[in-house]
Order: structure tokens, then sequence, then C-alpha cells
């Protein structure tokens, strides 16, 4: 298997950095004080809305002109489909199919066909939709953008946002990071650790499925994990990457679980009180500050809010339940 570095992740942002304007690291107004004091980094503010578009046009500026004249496929909750369908868009590929499972929110559905992808729902969940997933990208022939299962370009993509936190604020010294598959947490911890040896690096799951806190319990590589109950963070459900596994042990800190209810809490507070808009998975990193406080004791803390891709549906019900 191949892994990656911090040299990756450098010369993936030198790649990306025509295409893509670098996203804010604002303070927040509400957590902390004079004396621990909390940034957002706002992947939210994408053109894509989530951070997924980093990873995918990393991984399809590497195309050979044979690959992208086959089109490209994708596997995904909705961020990374979104992010493909762009980036497709954006290099001239004709084609881009998205498998999504059918629990996939409208909303994001929608961003993936108005940026040009065709939408294949596909299973009750994402470990199904991924199942029946590979065999239709197999059967089509065409080229595979993997998610967060073992692309080094893809990780490497998604690790270029920790650069340009520790560019804009040097000071920064824990990061919180959210994680499902784990390209993020991981790409995020190599780049973070690589630049900043002594930087805290802590990512967190929801409860509902905590796939990477029980694989490194277990000791077992969970390609597949079941989600307990409702949640709203559609985004991190379903196994973890092998690659995630395999490296992410060596440079996180610390993985949490947190509540589905603080999440929900936290979008309608990011909202009501910081003005931002976050989906669950992006709200993920506000809602362990505020269900665990104990836990963030840096001067100066990075929170990443990875993505805005939220039902307006949705987003209305947690308004009215926490009025």
């Amino acid at each position: 298997m191949s892994w990656f570095s911090l040299e990756d992740i450098q010369q993936a942002e030198a790649v990306l950095r025509p295409y893509l304007p670098e996203t804010p690291l604002v303070q927040s107004y509400y957590l902390g004080d004079q004396s621990h004091r909390f940034f957002f980094k706002l992947e939210s503010m994408q053109q894509t809305k989530s951070f997924k578009i980093r990873g995918a046009l990393h991984k399809m500026l590497s195309l050979t002109q044979r690959e992208r004249k086959l089109g490209v496929a994708a596997i995904s909750s909705g961020n990374h489909g979104i992010s493909v369908s762009y980036a497709a868009q954006l290099l001239g590929i004709a084609q881009a199919e998205i498998v999504v499972p059918e629990t996939t929110p409208r909303s994001k559905m929608e961003k993936i066909a108005y940026f040009g992808g065709h939408v294949r729902p596909m299973g009750k969940n994402y470990d199904e939709a991924h199942r029946m997933g590979m065999q239709f990208i197999a059967d089509s022939g065409m080229t595979f953008i993997d998610s967060c299962h073992n692309d080094p370009k893809i990780y490497a993509g998604q690790g270029t946002a920790m650069v340009e936190i520790l560019r804009r604020n040097p000071d920064i010294d824990t990061v919180v990071v959210p994680i499902g598959g784990g390209g993020l947490a991981t790409g995020t911890a190599v780049a973070a650790k690589a630049l900043k040896p002594d930087i805290r690096v802590i990512a967190v799951q929801t409860a509902a499925c905590p796939a990477m806190i029980h694989a490194y319990r277990d000791h077992v590589y969970y390609e597949e994990y079941p989600t307990t109950g409702e949640t709203i963070c559609d985004a991190l459900v379903g196994g973890v990457g092998v690659l995630a596994y395999e490296m992410l042990k060596d440079y996180v800190d610390l993985i949490v679980e947190v509540s589905e209810e603080s999440i929900r809490r936290a979008v309608v507070f990011l909202l009501e009180k910081e003005k931002i808009v976050a989906e669950g998975a992006g709200a993920i990193t506000t809602a362990a500050v505020l269900e665990q406080p104990e836990l963030f004791t840096g001067d100066n803390t990075a929170l990443m809010v990875s993505g805005s891709n939220i039902d307006g549906k949705l987003l209305r019900q947690l308004q009215a339940e926490f009025a």
C-alpha cells in the first residue's frame, strides 16, 4: 500500500492553488475567551460547499487523457459526488456517474446534478451503496475516483486544508477534525504533525457510527460499519478507509465520539450565534467543544467546518427543535 507524506500534501497544494481559493480561518465570537481562542476553518465555503473538492480535484488532475475520455465514477454519501461532478465540469470530462445511497439528502443530489453529474441511487445505506456501486463501476469501465479507501492522492489533497490553517495562523496548537472514512482526518493529521510536531490533533466521530474508534479498540479494519439510530451526519457513516486505518493511529492524539443531540445543537449554535451554515458533519467539531469542553485546553484551537450541504427542511426542523 502506498502511503503519503507532507511532501505529497505540499505538492497537492501547489497543484490545486490555481483552481481553489484558500478558505477563511475566522475566530469564534462565542467559544473560548482571550486565553483560549477558537477558529473555524470554513471548508463550508468551497465552491462545492465541502472539503471533498480538494481530494477529488487533485486526483482528477492526475488522470491521463484516456482516463478522462472514459469518464469518471464515484460512490458517495453526497459531498464527494458533488466534488467529482464539479471537478469533471471544470476539467471538461464529459461523463460523471455518481452512486449514492437512496437516503442521500435531496439537496446533495440536486448539487450533483447541477454540476453535470448523473445521480445513481443504490442501496439503503452507504455500505450497501458501496458494494453495488463498485460492481457498477467495474462493469462500466469508467475511471473510479475513490473517496477515502486507499488512494494517496485523495488523502494528500484533503491534507492541504491544514497547510492553509498553519500558514494563516502559525500559533494554532490544536486542530479538531471530523472523521468518517478518515480521509480528511488522516490528511490533516499528517500535515499537522509534520509542520508542527507538538500540535494536538483531535478527531471526532458521531456516536451513531464510531467506526474508527471501534476499529482501533478491536484491532479490526472495518470496511463496513453499521449506523445505530438516526443521524444527521450522513457524510460520516459507514466503514473506514484502509489507508486511514493504517496511518491515522500514528498521527492523531485523540479520537472522541459525541452524541447526535450535541451535533444537532451545534448546527443551530453555528447558524444562530456564529452565522455559519454547517451540515451535521461540519458541526461535529463544534459539538465536541460544547459537549466536552474540558478536552480543549489549547491557546489557539482550529475547528474544521468540513461542509455546509445541509437539507433546508432539516435545518428548519433543527431550529424549531431548539427554539
